[in-house]
C-alpha cells in the first residue's frame, strides 16, 4: 500500500471522537473564556479545531494552528475552508522549537492545545517552554497521551505477541529526534509529575483509550486504513530489530493485516487526557 500521513490522521478522527474523555473535554467546555485566543501545536491537518467547532465550543475564537509537515498544513487548509467566520484561523507549517523561538513569550494564549502529540516530545524539557505561550492562569488542554498498553487481538502467538508490544514501545522510549530524546511509552501516567514540577495545576485527567473494531458492516469510516498504517508503523519501527526473528516478524505483520482485511483485527491504546491551568497561583 501507498500510506499517506494526511490519510491516516483524517482516518483517526472518529477513533479520537469516540476516544477523547468526555468529563476532561466538558471541564474544559466550562473553564473556556468567550472569544479565546487559541493555540494549537501539532495541529495536523487540523480535525482538533474542526471538532470544537463542530461541537460548538467555539463560535467566536483566534485559533493558531502550527504543524512542522507542509502537507498537513495544506490539507488543513482545504479542510478548514468553511469554518464558522468568527473563527478567526491561522495555520502555519513550522518546527514547534523555531515557534518557540521567534515568540520568545510574547504570544499570551487563552488556550494551548497539544492532541496526540506531546508523547512525541521530550516532555519535561519541552513544558516549561510551552508555558510561555500561555497567559497567567490559561489553560492547557493535553490530549491522546500513549499510556504503555498496545492490544492487537485475536492473539497469534502469546510470546511473540507480548515481545513485539514490548520492542515497540521501547522504541518509543529511545527515539531521538535532531538529537534530542523524543518519546516516553507511558507519557500519560508520567505527566501528573511532569505537569506538577512545571508548576500547572491539573482540573481534570480520564483515559482517552482508542478502541477500533469491525460491526457488522465492518469498519466505521475510513478505520480500516488506520488499522493498516497502525500496524505498517509497527512493520516500519521493529523491521530488522536484532531481537527480532525477520521473517518470523515478517508473517505476524501479514497475519495482523490479513486479520484487518477479514474484519478480525482489535486494536486498543491506552492513552490519557488533561486539562489544567498554568501556572498554580
Amino acid at each position: 500500500m501507498d500510506y499517506d500521513f494526511p490519510r491516516y490522521l483524517a482516518a483517526k478522527k472518529t477513533v479520537d471522537d469516540r476516544a477523547l474523555n468526555a468529563h476532561v473535554w466538558q471541564v474544559l467546555r466550562q473553564n473556556l473564556p468567550s472569544q479565546p485566543q487559541i493555540l494549537e501545536i501539532g495541529a495536523g491537518i487540523g480535525t482538533m479545531v474542526e471538532r470544537l467547532a463542530e461541537q460548538l465550543f467555539i463560535s467566536s475564537a483566534n485559533y493558531t494552528a502550527i504543524d512542522n509537515q507542509p502537507e498537513n498544513i495544506a490539507t488543513a487548509r482545504q479542510r478548514l475552508a468553511n469554518l464558522p467566520a468568527g473563527i478567526q484561523l491561522t495555520l502555519e507549517a513550522i518546527d514547534l522549537f523555531d515557534f518557540m523561538a521567534r515568540e520568545q513569550g510574547q504570544r499570551q494564549c487563552d488556550l494551548l492545545i497539544a492532541h496526540a502529540f506531546l508523547d512525541l516530545m521530550d516532555i519535561p524539557a519541552t513544558l516549561p517552554q510551552l508555558f510561555t505561550l500561555l497567559k497567567p492562569g490559561g489553560l492547557f488542554y493535553f490530549s491522546i497521551n500513549f499510556d504503555g498498553v498496545t492490544t492487537l487481538e485475536p492473539t497469534i502467538d502469546p510470546a511473540l505477541d507480548a515481545k513485539i508490544e514490548q520492542l515497540y514501545h521501547q522504541t518509543m522510549d529511545e527515539r531521538i529526534t535532531d538529537g534530542k530524546p523524543s518519546g516516553d511509552s507511558r507519557s500519560g501516567r508520567h505527566l501528573f509529575a511532569h505537569l506538577r514540577q512545571a508548576g500547572a495545576r491539573i482540573l481534570a485527567a480520564g483515559s482517552s483509550d482508542w478502541v477500533v473494531f469491525a460491526g457488522e458492516s465492518g469498519y466505521l469510516a475510513d478505520e480500516k486504513y488506520f488499522l493498516q498504517f497502525i500496524v505498517e508503523t509497527m512493520h516500519q519501527a521493529l523491521a530488522n530489530h536484532p531481537a527480532l526473528d525477520g521473517t518470523q516478524f515478517a508473517n505476524w505483520i501479514a497475519q495482523r493485516q490479513a486479520q484487518i482485511e477479514a474484519g478480525e483485527l482489535v486494536y486498543i491504546a491506552h492513552q490519557l487526557d488533561f486539562v489544567g491551568r498554568w501556572p498554580v497561583n
